[in-house]
C-alpha cells in the first residue's frame, strides 16, 4: 500500500499489527539506512509551498503604479525625442527594479534562516535507540514518542502508552482536548496537551490530515504599530506630492509651458519624490536585525515583534533555568519514618523518573542512585509525566518478585494530599520544606501505594538550583535601560524570596493564590492588578495564573515580556506583548513565541532587547530622513517655479539625484545606531516634527542659494540648474548625518563603514557629474568647492535646530502641547485607522 492510499480513515480501521506489515517496520523503529532511502521516495515531511521564479519576481517590479508612473515618463521622453532623457528613465526604472528585487531577496533569505532556527524536532526511534531528529526528516514507518508540549509531527497511529489528550481545534474546531489511547490517530499540527505514548508514523508531507485540507492561500501578514505609522506617513506624503504636482502642472498651464515636457517632468518629479523604497527598506532592515539577533541565540518568530521587543518594560522571567543553572544537585534525603532509609527513598523516586525524558529533576535523582544496578529487577509498566496542573509523575512498578506497587514524586503539598498523614508529621514536613526554602532550596516529595489508592508518604528530596553567575549582573543592566525584572516560580514564596533577595531583585514576593477572582472581573481597578505592578516576583505560579499577571500588567500601561516553555503558558505568551519561549521549551510554547531563545539565561533577553532598539532606531531615522527630503524638495520646487518662473532642476537632474540618494538608503539597515536607556515606543508627533523642522531649514537653505546664485553671480538657467542639483545631492546626505541621532552628529556612534562609504562614493559621484557635465551644464570646480563648504556651514545649523527642537519635545510645555496636538490633528484623516 503506497503512502496515499493510507487515508486517515483507512489508517483508523486498520490494526497496528497490519500497518508494522504494510508499512514494512516493526516497534524497534526503522534503521537509519532505511528512512534514508524512504526519504528519497516519500519527500520530506512538510508542506509544499509554491515557489516563484527569481527572474519572474524581478519583472513583477516593472508592474504596478509606481514603474507604470515612470515607464509613462519614458514613453513621453521618446515621443518629444529626448534620448538622454528616455536612456536615465529607462536606467531608473530598472534600478528601481532591482532595488525592489535585492531588498526582497534580503528580507527573503533572512526568513528562511529564522525557520531554519524554529525548525520543529521529533523523537523517533531508529537503530534501536531513541534519537532527536528534524521532523522534516520523519517517514512513514518511524516510530516515534509524544509527549506533553509537542506538537505533532505527522498523522500517527498510537500503540503504546496510557493517553494523551490532543488539541486538535485549529484542524477540527472542537474548542475542548480530545483523549486519545492505543489505537486512535493523532493528527499532524495538533497539539499534546497531557500523557505521553508511542505511535508509527503512517502520514507525512502533503499525505497527512493536514496537508490534504490546508489552502494554500497567501496569508496576510500582521502589520506592526511601527509600520502603520511609517505607512500612514507615505500616505501622508503621497498626498503632499500630488497636490504641489497639482500646483506646479496648472503654474506651467498657466505659463504656457509645453505639455508633453511639463507632464513627463511632473511624472518623474512626483516618482522620485515618493518614498516608494519605505515598505522595502522597513522590511530588510528588520529582517536584517532578526539575523543578528538570531547570531544572539533569539530568534524571531515573525518580524513584526521587534518594534514590541525593543518597547518591553517589564519582563516576567521564569526562575528556573532563566534566572537559575538549571542544573539541579541532590541534598540529603529526609525521612519522617526510621523504617524508611535514604537510599530506599532515592530509589523509589528514580522509579518515577524516566530518563529519555531529559528531565533536569529526573537526571538529578538518577545520578544521585548508588549505582544503576540498583533498578535491575525493576520494570516501569506506565508512567504519568509532570504537568503544570498536577505537579507530579506517577508510575506503576513490577518489583523483582513480580509484585506490583506504585509510585509518586511531586510538590510537597501534592503528595501530602494524597497520602494519609497525620497533622503532626504534615507540620513536621511543611516546617521542613519552608526551612530548605528559606536556604534556596526546592523540595520533592515522594510517596508509595500498593493499591494505588492508599498512599504512604516516604519523605522529602530538596534539590538545589543555584542562580546564575550573571543573574545578578544581568538585572541590575536591564534595571539601566528601563525594563523591570518579575520572577515568575511555582516555587514556594520562601524559596522565591530568598533567590530574588539573592539577586538583587527585592523581596516583595506575591502568592498567585492571593490573585483571586476580583482580578479576573475588574482587572484594571482591581487593587490586586496594582499589587501585581508593585510586586518584584509571583510564586506558587500556574499556567493560568501568569496570563491574569500579563494582563494586570497591560491594564497598568505596561508592555509586558513573558517567559513560557510548557504547553499551557501558550494562552500567556500570546497575551503577552513579546512572548518568549525559554531554551528547551516544549513545541508548543515556541509556537505561541514571538521570541524563541536557543540559549539558557536572562542575558540573552537584555542583548535582544538592546539589540531590538537598535533596530528601531533605524527605522525611526530613516522616517525622519525620507519626510525631510520629500518636504525639502517640493516644496522647493514649487516656491522655485512660482518666484522665477523656471524649473530649478531639469528631469534628468531629479532622476539622477534620486538614484543617488537610493543607494545610501539601501545601507541604512547595518548603519551603527545610539542605544536608547529607555523603553522605545512609536511617537509619530515627534518624527513629523523632527521632519518638518528639517525639511523647513532645508527649504531656507536651498531657497537661499538660488537667491545667492541668481542676483549675486548672475549664473544662467542652466547653470543655476546643476548648482541646485549638486546642493540638493550634498546637503541630503549630510542631512542622513542629522537625523540618523538625537545627539549631536559628531557623536558616536559614528556612521558604519558601509554607510559612511557609500555616501562619500555617491558624494564624488555627483560632484563628477557636476563638474564634467555628465548629463548636466558643467559649473566650475571652484562653484563645487563653494557649494561644499555652503552644504557643511548648514549641517551645523541643522544639527543645532535638530537638538533644540529634541529639548523642547522632551520638556513638554502646555502650549508645545497644544502644537503638537495641531499637527497630530491634520494629520487626522490619514492616520484615524491605523494609529492608536
Amino acid at each position: 500500500m503506497t503512502q496515499e492510499g493510507l487515508n486517515t480513515e483507512k489508517v483508523e480501521q486498520t490494526s497496528i499489527e497490519e500497518l508494522f506489515s504494510t508499512l514494512k517496520t516493526a516497534e524497534t523503529g526503522l534503521s537509519s539506512q532505511d528512512a534514508k532511502e524512504r526519504l528519497k521516495d516519500y519527500g520530506f515531511n512538510e508542506i509544499a509551498e509554491k515557489k516563484v521564479s527569481p527572474f519572474k519576481k524581478f519583472f513583477m517590479n516593472f508592474w504596478g503604479p509606481i514603474p507604470w508612473m515612470i515607464e509613462v515618463a519614458a514613453i513621453l521622453s521618446a515621443v518629444v525625442k529626448h534620448w538622454t532623457d528616455l536612456t536615465i528613465i529607462v536606467i531608473m526604472l530598472f534600478f528601481n527594479a532591482g532595488v525592489e528585487f535585492w531588498q526582497e531577496y534580503q528580507a527573503g533569505n533572512a526568513i528562511e534562516q529564522l525557520k531554519k532556527g524554529l525548525a520543529l524536532k521529533a523523537r523517533v526511534l531508529r537503530d534501536g535507540k531513541w534519537q532527536e531528529v528534524e521532523a522534516r526528516e520523519l517517514v512513514p514507518g518511524d516510530v516515534v514518542r509524544l509527549r506533553l508540549g509537542d506538537v505533532v509531527p505527522a498523522d500517527v497511529k498510537l500503540f503504546e502508552g496510557d493517553y494523551l489528550s490532543i488539541d486538535q481545534s485549529a484542524l477540527t474546531g472542537e474548542s475542548l482536548p480530545v483523549t486519545k489511547k492505543a489505537g486512535a490517530v493523532v493528527y499532524s499540527s495538533s497539539i499534546v496537551k497531557q500523557g505521553e505514548m508511542v505511535g508509527l508514523v503512517t502520514g507525512t508531507g502533503m499525505n497527512t490530515y493536514f496537508g490534504k485540507t490546508a489552502q494554500l492561500v497567501s496569508t496576510a501578514k500582521n502589520v506592526s504599530h511601527f509600520q502603520k505609522a511609517v505607512l500612514t506617513i507615505g500616505d501622508f506624503l503621497i498626498y503632499v506630492c500630488l497636490a504641489l504636482v497639482a500646483v506646479i502642472i496648472i503654474l506651467g498651464l498657466h505659463r504656457k509651458l509645453p505639455l508633453l515636457e511639463l507632464t513627463q517632468f511632473a511624472l518623474i518629479l512626483t516618482v522620485a519624490s515618493i518614498p516608494v523604497a519605505m515598505p522595502a527598506v522597513l522590511s530588510v532592515t528588520m529582517a536584517v536585525g532578526a539575523v543578528v539577533l538570531s547570531r544572539l541565540k533569539a530568534i524571531v518568530s515573525r518580524l513584526e515583534a521587534i518594534e514590541e521587543i525593543a518597547g518591553i518594560d517589564v519582563l516576567c522571567s521564569d526562575k528556573t533555568g532563566t534566572l537559575t543553572e538549571n542544573k539541579l544537585t541532590l541534598g540529603d534525603p529526609v525521612t519522617f519514618d526510621p523504617s524508611v532509609d535514604p537510599k530506599e527513598l532515592i530509589t523509589m523516586a528514580s522509579l518515577a523518573s524516566k530518563e529519555e525524558n531529559q528531565d533536569a529533576i529526573d537526571l538529578a535523582i538518577l545520578q544521585a542512585l548508588e549505582s544503576p544496578s540498583v533498578l535491575e529487577g525493576f520494570k516501569q509498566e506506565k508512567f504519568v509525566p509532570f504537568d503544570p496542573v498536577n505537579k507530579r509523575t506517577l508510575a506503576t512498578v513490577v518489583g523483582p518478585k513480580g509484585e506490583r506497587f506504585y509510585v509518586a514524586k511531586g510538590a510537597p503539598q501534592v503528595i501530602l494530599s494524597m497520602s494519609q498523614v497525620e497533622e503532626t508529621l504534615k507540620a513536621k514536613v511543611e516546617e521542613k520544606v519552608n526551612d530548605f526554602a528559606s536556604r534556596g532550596y526546592r523540595t520533592l516529595g515522594v510517596a508509595r501505594s500498593d493499591d494505588g489508592e492508599h498512599w504512604t508518604f516516604l519523605g522529602l528530596l530538596p534539590m538545589f538550583d543555584p542562580p546564575r553567575k550573571d543573574a545578578a549582573e544581568t538585572i541590575a543592566k536591564a534595571r539601566e535601560h528601563g525594563v523591570q525584572v518579575k520572577m515568575v516560580t511555582g516555587d514556594n514564596v520562601a524559596i522565591a524570596r530568598e533567590i530574588a533577595g539573592n539577586l538583587g531583585m527585592g523581596k516583595d514576593i506575591l502568592p498567585a493564590d492571593e490573585l483571586g477572582d476580583d482580578l479576573k472581573a475588574h482587572i484594571k481597578e482591581s487593587d490586586v492588578a496594582k499589587r501585581i505592578e508593585r510586586a518584584d516576583g509571583y510564586a506558587q505560579v500556574f499556567p493560568e495564573h501568569k496570563y491574569l499577571i500579563v494582563k494586570a500588567l497591560q491594564a497598568q500601561d505596561h508592555l509586558v515580556g513573558m517567559t513560557g516553555d510548557g504547553v499551557n503558558d501558550a494562552p500567556a505568551l500570546k497575551q503577552a506583548d513579546v512572548g518568549i519561549a525559554v531554551s528547551g521549551a516544549t513545541d508548543a510554547a515556541r509556537a505561541a513565541a514571538d521570541l524563541v531563545l536557543t540559549s539558557p539565561g536572562l542575558g540573552v533577553i537584555i542583548r535582544a532587547i538592546e539589540e531590538a532598539r537598535r533596530i528601531f532606531e533605524r527605522m525611526n531615522s530613516y522616517a525622519i530622513y525620507r519626510i525631510t527630503e520629500t518636504i525639502r524638495i517640493m516644496v522647493f520646487m514649487v516656491l522655485a517655479m512660482m518666484v522665477y518662473n523656471f524649473y530649478p532642476m531639469t528631469a534628468i537632474m531629479i532622476i539622477l539625484l534620486a538614484l543617488l540618494n537610493d543607494l545610501p538608503i539601501m545601507t541604512i539597515a547595518k548603519d551603527n545606531t545610539w542605544l536608547d536607556k529607555k523603553p522605545v515606543r512609536w511617537n509619530m508627533k515627534r518624527v513629523l516634527t523632527i521632519a518638518t523642522v528639517l525639511g523647513g531649514v532645508g527649504i531656507i537653505e536651498t531657497f537661499a542659494l538660488l537667491v545667492i546664485a541668481k542676483t549675486r553671480f548672475n549664473l544662467s538657467v542652466s547653470v543655476l540648474q546643476t548648482v541646485i542639483f549638486l546642493k540638493l545631492a550634498v546637503a541630503g546626505h549630510m542631512t542622513l548625518f542629522v537625523a540618523r541621532t538625537r545627539h549631536s552628529f559628531l557623536s558616536k556612534p559614528y556612521p558604519s563603514k558601509i554607510l559612511l562609504l557609500t555616501i562619500l562614493s555617491t558624494q564624488v559621484v555627483a560632484a563628477l557629474i557636476a563638474g564634467l557635465g555628465i548629463f548636466v551644464t558643467a559649473i566650475p570646480w571652484a562653484y563645487i568647492g563653494y557649494i561644499w563648504a555652503y552644504c557643511i556651514v548648514w549641517i551645523f545649523i541643522e544639527d543645532l535646530v535638530k537638538l533644540i527642537v529634541y529639548h523642547h519635545l522632551e520638556r513638554v510645555t502646555p502650549r508645545h502641547r497644544k502644537f503638537l496636538h495641531f499637527i497630530g490633528r491634520s494629520l487626522h484623516p490619514f492616520q484615524r485607522s491605523t494609529i492608536s
